[in-house]
């Protein structure tokens, strides 16, 4: 049946599905059981299915073998982070890069990009690396808001950079291929990362940061090199074996956490059995909200296609403008609200099969998509009041929400500069997918 509301004109599904997940948003309940809530609430309004549906929905959301990547790549980041990969990473940038003015700015944007080829998530970047070099770029004399806006900005890479755990989500959610949206994610993290670099480099020339540590040679680089060898291979192993075709992204997952647990273990040894207990915990616990998120994110957009939801949206932004440039930049400003009040994977889960028709109707390339799409929630990491890249850097650096809100503001138009390239021009993101057919 349909709730009728107190003017007696009955409420839409729709409406009753958005009011109460409002409702638990705002009361600041965990967004998988807002979800849940929302969803039984639009089940018992339509009247077409039966509760059991909510049940039946979540567990066929799940049973896919592509998502069996997100556990393995929080597990394999968890596991390198606590092994010292990220550590030789740092020690491998600054030895090309300690040098220069800024040398360890830029170290840290390096390192972020490595390790963003490694853990596959934002949060984990910035803590692997921002635990490290927030205390040696603060003992150097660098300015403490902007050290840590710039970690917490570089530590978005996480999402951008392949393995991406919010790009096997969008390609789970609508039908498109994962290695392709791997390899389309190199171009934009490098854009992003290089822009970060540009920026942190004419931010420490103004300031006259001289500090430099004193230019290694070539063959003292070579035994950094030599020692990093196995954190720099980690990228290597996982992508390279993914478009070798000698195995599968979800594949690649499991290789990286045998490959992780091995070299911490036994190569590098700073990974103790001990630690292991604690290691599985966390992964456990951040794979089990996430995938709670995606099993009701699904029943949430089931209910609305049932409720025609999408074909409503279609049809309303389309008879607005049919021009594909208009349409994705309406779609981009939508994103970047959603960003600031919802988790990327949530936001992708939700959105992605609502908004590609929309995209896919003027003639956007799903790859094209789905690429801005997380370079675009990427940003919501570092804007307020979500902004969880935000809130790891306030907890290792002991600063407070609102001076990083407003030193990331910088930081925040590199990104969205580039954001603004990928919707203009398509072939940055579809340059080397297309290359690779």
């Amino acid at each position: 049946m349909r709730l009728p509301c107190q003017c007696g004109v009955s409420m839409s599904t729709p409406v009753i599905l958005f009011l109460v997940l409002g409702v638990c948003l705002l009361l600041r309940a965990p967004i998988g059981i807002s979800l849940g809530l929302a969803t039984l609430a639009g089940i018992l309004s339509s009247g077409t299915v039966s509760t059991r549906y909510l049940a039946q929905s979540m567990t066929t959301a799940l049973d896919s073998f592509p998502l069996m990547a997100v556990p393995f790549f929080v597990l394999a980041g968890d596991l390198m982070a606590t092994g010292g990969l990220s550590k030789r990473l740092l020690n491998v940038a600054n030895a090309f890069l300690g040098h220069i003015t800024g040398g360890m700015a830029l170290v840290t944007v390096v390192a972020c990009m490595f390790f963003a080829a490694i853990s596959g998530s934002a949060p984990a970047t910035v803590a692997a690396i921002g635990g490290i070099v927030i205390p040696e770029m603060l003992r150097q004399g660098y300015d403490k808001k902007f050290t840590c806006a710039l970690v917490a900005t570089a530590g978005s890479l996480g999402v951008v950079i392949p393995p991406s755990i919010p790009m096997v989500l969008f390609a789970v959610a609508v039908g498109c291929s994962i290695s392709d949206l791997f390899i389309a994610g190199i171009i934009p993290g490098l854009l992003i990362g290089l822009g970060l670099m540009l920026y942190a480099y004419w931010w420490c020339k103004r300031k006259k940061y001289t500090f430099v540590r004193e230019k290694l040679t070539w063959p003292e680089r070579m035994r950094v090199i030599w020692e990093g060898k196995w954190a720099l291979l980690v990228p290597v192993v996982i992508l390279g074996g993914i478009y070798a075709g000698i195995f599968t992204p979800t594949e690649a997952a499991a290789v990286a956490v045998l490959y992780g647990f091995t070299v911490s273990m036994f190569v590098y040894k700073e990974l103790k059995w001990r630690d292991l207990g604690g290691i599985f915990a966390r992964s456990a616990m951040t794979t089990a909200t996430v995938l709670v998120v995606i099993g009701t994110a699904t029943s949430f957009g089931r209910i609305m296609t049932l409720e025609k939801v999408p074909q409503a949206l279609t049809a309303a932004i389309n008879s607005f403008s049919a021009e594909p440039l208009v349409i994705m930049g309406l779609l981009m400003v939508f994103l970047l609200f959603v960003g600031c009040i919802m988790d990327a994977p949530s936001a992708i889960v939700i959105l992605a099969p609502l908004l590609m028709p929309v995209a896919a109707k003027v003639g956007v390339d799903p790859i094209h998509f789905g690429l801005a799409m997380v370079v675009n929630l990427s940003i919501g990491f570092i804007t307020p009041p979500l902004g969880l890249n935000l809130f790891v850097t306030c907890g290792i650096a002991n600063i407070s929400l609102d001076v990083l809100s407003k030193a990331v503001l910088p930081f925040l138009a590199v990104m969205l500069s580039v954001l603004i390239l990928l919707v203009l021009f398509p072939q940055i993101s579809l340059f080397l997918p297309t290359l690779m057919r």
